[in-house]
């Protein structure tokens, strides 16, 4: 028999850009175009695992962390404090810097990785098999009280901002990283934060909700004229995490067009919440399944977040992507339902948030 065709995978979230920031030095574009056995994600094992493109995060790490986001140094989850706030000119540097690399990275790659401002550029990069690269914020703490730099980072590239992370800063509170817990761990958005998603609305800049609390989503969901969009985020009824959404979430973001995209990291697949690299594939299926049946089949997507935490074993990295086309083929999903989760939903909200 003929091997499968491979599917492209558009994914909505990604910490490679944090890995190299941290790397720092003139190796950090060569790790990312030649490869490096570090990484979970790199061009090499884009092109292995059909990794098409996806939504890369700039992230502002807290100083006392030495893991990346979504790993913590205590393995059950259960009491982690929320770490401590960042300050605007320490943001403001790091953003920058890994902006700058993501630019760099696409110069030297001649072609192979592009940044994309705008669904059509995306499907541009999947016709001509070149990497599909969305600028993302992951907290908003660079972002001043005026939203000037918001206006500069627009113009720049961003395409997409997460309003906090699992820390409070001006703008709202983060979910804190709980197994099992309710996503309902505290206030919702500030006054500044709810100016922030209207100032999104009007940029048209995607407003992701997977490290906001309850009521910060609540508040996103009634302020906001954008599909609501979870860019890495799975469901609460099988990992009882803080990080995940309700049912209830779920019915609001179907309501609004949104989609979720289906987070690959074990402490956010498995119902203990740990962080065992032994998890099945199978269960990133089981949470896809469940999302399809509340949000249906244009509401569902990948947001892997590799190179932010532990994958399961079976995956590994980018280049075992299509092991988990090959596992859902295997649930019996068709293939036109598999080119949705893959790609085109995200193309559908995307175009949808930016037009």
């Amino acid at each position: 028999m003929p091997a499968p065709t491979r599917v492209p995978v558009f994914d909505g979230h990604n910490d490679a850009l944090l890995r190299l920031h941290r790397r720092a030095g003139p190796g950090a574009v060569a790790a990312f175009l030649e490869g490096d056995e570090k990484g979970q994600l790199d061009l090499i094992k884009a092109g292995a695992g059909g990794f098409a493109g996806g939504l890369f995060a700039i992230f502002v790490p807290s100083a006392e962390r030495s893991a990346a986001p979504g790993q913590a140094a205590s393995p059950d989850f259960t009491a982690m404090p929320s770490p401590p706030a960042i300050a605007l000119a320490d943001a403001q540097r790091t953003v920058f810097a890994m902006m700058s690399l993501m630019y760099r990275i696409a110069r030297e790659s001649r072609g192979r990785l592009r940044v994309c401002r705008t669904a059509d550029e995306i499907e541009t990069c999947l016709h001509d098999g070149a990497l599909a690269a969305v600028l993302h914020i992951e907290g908003a703490e660079a972002i001043d009280t005026d939203f000037e730099v918001l206006d500069v980072l627009h113009a720049a590239g961003l395409r997409s901002l997460g309003p906090v992370w699992s820390r409070p800063n001006a703008f709202g509170h983060g979910v804190p990283f709980r197994c099992p817990s309710s996503p309902d761990t505290g206030p919702g958005l500030t006054d500044l934060g709810k100016a922030l998603i209207g100032a999104c609305n009007r940029l048209k800049i995607l407003i992701d909700l997977s490290h906001l609390n309850e009521r910060g989503f609540w508040d996103v969901a009634e302020i906001s004229t954008a599909p609501l969009v979870a860019t890495h985020s799975n469901a609460h009824a099988i990992s009882p995490h803080s990080r995940n959404l309700t049912d209830r979430q779920l019915a609001a973001i179907r309501n609004s067009n949104g989609l979720v995209g289906v987070n690959f990291a074990t402490s956010f697949l498995r119902p203990d919440g740990g962080r065992d690299k032994n998890t099945p594939i199978d269960l990133i299926v089981e949470h896809i399944e469940h999302l399809l049946e509340h949000l249906g089949e244009d509401g569902v997507g990948f947001g892997s977040d590799f190179d932010g935490a532990p994958m399961p074993a079976e995956l590994g990295d980018a280049a075992g992507l299509q092991k988990l086309v090959q596992a859902l083929r295997n649930r019996g999903f068709d293939g036109k339902l598999i080119e949705k989760l893959c790609f085109r939903n995200w193309l559908r909200v995307l175009r949808r948030t930016w037009a």
